[in-house]
C-alpha cells in the first residue's frame, strides 16, 4: 500500500464494516459544491486571473510540465522511436529551455522509449490497467502494470473503475487501486478519474478522495478517449480535494489535466486554477502535469516567438 493511503482504521474488515469505512472516509470531507457554484467560481477565476499569468516564464514552466503523449492505434515501434528521438533532439536544439516532464505511451512501448531516451530528467509514463475503459480482469491490470515497470516505465497512469464507482462498489474500486499502487512501489501512480463520465462535481470529489486514500500519487482528469475530456470545472473540484487532503495529512498529491488541451489559453487556465487553489508549491512538474502532445508545439512557438512544428 502507498504511504498515504491508510485511512487509519486498519486493513482487515468484514464486508459489513467495509461500507461504513468508505462512508467514514468520505464523511471527513466537506460535501462537494454544486455544479452551478463550481461553474461560477471557475468563470470568476478565469476572468480575473488568467491574463496576468500569460507570460513567457509561465509558458516555460508549462512546457516543463507536459507529459508528451502518443496513444494512437497507429503507434508502432518506429513511430514511438521517432517520437522519443524528438525529445533527445530538443535538448540539443534548445539547451536553454526545459525538457518535457515525461513521454507517455502504451505499455508495449516502454522498452523502446527506455532504450532510446537520452534525457535523464524525462520520465517514462505508461497507461496501464485496461486503458482506456479499465474493463478487464484485475490479474491482467496487475500483470500489465508490472510488465510496463519491468520494461522501464517510471510512472503508471491507470483508469479508475468508473462502473464500480457509479454502482457504489467503493471497496472493489479501492482494493484495485491499492493493489496496483503496491505493484508500483516507489514509482508514481496516476489515477485517471474520467471526469466526463462521472458528470457531477460531487462524483468527481468522491472519486478524488477514494483514489487518493487508495494510494494515488496524482489524480488525472481524463483518458482523452471520452467526451468531455478535461474541463476547468473538474480541475477546480480536484484541486480543492487535493488541498483539503493536504490540510488533513500534510501529503501533497499531484494534479494532471489531460484530453482536449488544445491551446495555450487552455493550459494557462489550468495553471491559474492550480496556482490559486494549491499555491506556488504545486507549480512544478513534480506535482503538476499536462497530458497533451498538441500543446508542445504551440507553447514552444510562443516561447521562441515564431511558429514551429518541432514535435
Amino acid at each position: 500500500m502507498g504511504e498515504h493511503c491508510n485511512c487509519g482504521c486498519g486493513e482487515h474488515h468484514h464486508h459489513a464494516e467495509e461500507e461504513s469505512r468508505y462512508d467514514y472516509v468520505l464523511a471527513e470531507y466537506t460535501p462537494a459544491m454544486n455544479d452551478e457554484d463550481v461553474a461560477s467560481k471557475v468563470k470568476q477565476l478565469i476572468d480575473e486571473k488568467v491574463e496576468k499569468n500569460n507570460t513567457i516564464e509561465v509558458k516555460k514552466l508549462l512546457f516543463s510540465c507536459i507529459d508528451l503523449t502518443t496513444l494512437k492505434c497507429t503507434d508502432s515501434e518506429e513511430s514511438v522511436l521517432k517520437f522519443t528521438e524528438k525529445v533527445n533532439e530538443f535538448e540539443e536544439k534548445f539547451p536553454d529551455l526545459p525538457s518535457v516532464a515525461a513521454i507517455c505511451v502504451y505499455p508495449n512501448f516502454a522498452k523502446i522509449v527506455s532504450e532510446s531516451l537520452e534525457v535523464e530528467s524525462v520520465g517514462i509514463a505508461c497507461v496501464s490497467g485496461g486503458f482506456p475503459s479499465s474493463q478487464t480482469f484485475q490479474e491482467i491490470k496487475v500483470a500489465e502494470t508490472a510488465m510496463a515497470l519491468h520494461d522501464g516505465a517510471s510512472e503508471i497512469d491507470i483508469v479508475l473503475s468508473v462502473g464500480k464507482f457509479l454502482s457504489g462498489d467503493y471497496e472493489g474500486l479501492c482494493d484495485e487501486i491499492q493493489e496496483l499502487k503496491s505493484v508500483c512501489g516507489e514509482k508514481h501512480l496516476k489515477v485517471i478519474l474520467e471526469t466526463g463520465a462521472l458528470k457531477s462535481a460531487e462524483n468527481i470529489k468522491k472519486a478524488s478522495i477514494l483514489s487518493i486514500y487508495s494510494g494515488a500519487d496524482f489524480i488525472k482528469t481524463s483518458t482523452g478517449k471520452e467526451s468531455p475530456a478535461a474541463t476547468p470545472e473538474a480541475a477546480y473540484v480536484m484541486c480543492n480535494t487535493i488541498k483539503e487532503y493536504y490540510a488533513k495529512t500534510g501529503n501533497k498529491i499531484g494534479f494532471k489535466p489531460a484530453g482536449g488541451i488544445n491551446s495555450v489559453h487552455d493550459a494557462l487556465v489550468y495553471y491559474t486554477i492550480v496556482k490559486e487553489i494549491l499555491g506556488e508549491e504545486w507549480l512544478t512538474n513534480k506535482l503538476f502535469r499536462l497530458g497533451t502532445s498538441r500543446l508542445a508545439n504551440l507553447l514552444l512557438g510562443e516561447i521562441i516567438e515564431k511558429e514551429i512544428k518541432f514535435f
